[in-house]
C-alpha cells in the first residue's frame, strides 16, 4: 500500500522558515517534519511513499539522496576517493518524488500522480501534520465502511471549518463557528482508485468540490480520532511541537529507535 504526501504548498503562514525550504522540510528535533510523518506510517508498515513536490521540490531529491549523509557518522577518505558511512540506520522506504507545479491546487497534485498509484487504494496526507492515529485502525475502518473515502476528523479548539456527520458519514462541509467543538479534516485519507474520476485539472481543490461532490453520494466516511493531532500552520505550532519532541515523550512517536 502507497502513502501519497502532499508536500508542494508555499507555506505562507510560515514564511520565517518556507523561504528557504518547503514547509514539509522545516525541522522538529532536527528532522523534517515529512521525515516524522513517514516513520508514522512505516510503523504501521507502509513503507512506499509519493512526495507531491512543488515549491523548491528539489531540496526532497536532496535528502533523500544523501539520506544516509544525514543520518549518519561519515569518514571521507580524500585520498582514496571513498566515503565510509558508520552507525547507518536504514529505513524500508521507496519514495517517489513528482514534480506537480508550485500553483497546482491539492486535487490536481494528486491527479497528478495517479500514473504512480496505479488501480490499488492508498492513503493520502498533508505534509505538515502529525498525530498519534493507529493507521491500521483507520484502513480496518474503511474497508469495513465500504466508501469511496474516509477521511480521518478531529476536535481541535477553534478556527477551523468543520463537517456534519450522520453516523459514520459526512453529510456536507460547513464553517466552524469559534470554539463549537465541531469535527474537522484531521488529514489522514484511506483513498479507493475511483477518486480520481473527480479530479480534474491543476486548479482541482481536493478540499471543495471532490470531496463535497464524494459527501453528497453517501462515498465519504469519517474515522472519528480521539486523540492528538497538531498541525503545523504557524512559528508558535512549529515551538509545540518542537517541545513535545524535546519532552523525550512526543505522542506522534509510534515507532521504536533502531
Amino acid at each position: 500500500m502507497k502513502a501519497v504526501i502532499l508536500a508542494g504548498g508555499l507555506g505562507s503562514r510560515l514564511s520565517e522558515e518556507t523561504h528557504l525550504k518547503p514547509k514539509p522540510m522545516v525541522e522538529i528535533g532536527g528532522r523534517p517534519i515529512i521525515w516524522h510523518i513517514m516513520k508514522i506510517y512505516s510503523a504501521c508498515g507502509i513503507h512506499d511513499f509519493i512526495i507531491c513536490a512543488g515549491y523548491k521540490g528539489y531540496l526532497f531529491k536532496e535528502y533523500f539522496a544523501n539520506y544516509a549523509m544525514h543520518q549518519s557518522d561519515v569518514t571521507f577518505d580524500l585520498r582514496e576517493k571513498l566515503i565510509e558511512f558508520h552507525n547507518n540506520p536504514s529505513e524500508p522506504w521507496r519514495v517517489t518524488i513528482v514534480d506537480t507545479g508550485v500553483e497546482t491546487m491539492t486535487g490536481g497534485r494528486l491527479k497528478r500522480v495517479q500514473p504512480f498509484i496505479g488501480n490499488e487504494r492508498f492513503c493520502l496526507t498533508y505534509g505538515d501534520g502529525l498525530t498519534d492515529l493507529p493507521l491500521q485502525t483507520l484502513i480496518d475502518f474503511h474497508q469495513r465502511e465500504n466508501r469511496w473515502v474516509t477521511m480521518t476528523t478531529v476536535k481541535p479548539p477553534g478556527r477551523f471549518g468543520s463537517v456534519r456527520l450522520e453516523g459514520n458519514r459526512i453529510a456536507r462541509f460547513e464553517e466552524k463557528p469559534e470554539g463549537d467543538g465541531g469535527w474537522i479534516n484531521g488529514g489522514f485519507f484511506v483513498m479507493e482508485p475511483t477518486v480520481f474520476d473527480y479530479l480534474s485539472g491543476d486548479n482541482t481543490i481536493l478540499e471543495g468540490g471532490p470531496l463535497e461532490d464524494l459527501a453528497h453520494m453517501g462515498q465519504l466516511s469519517a474515522y472519528k480520532h480521539h486523540g492528538f493531532w497538531q498541525p503545523m500552520d504557524t512559528l508558535r505550532d512549529k515551538a509545540k511541537l518542537q517541545d513535545l519532541w524535546e519532552s523525550g515523550r512526543p505522542p506522534w512517536k509510534l515507532w521504536q529507535d533502531q
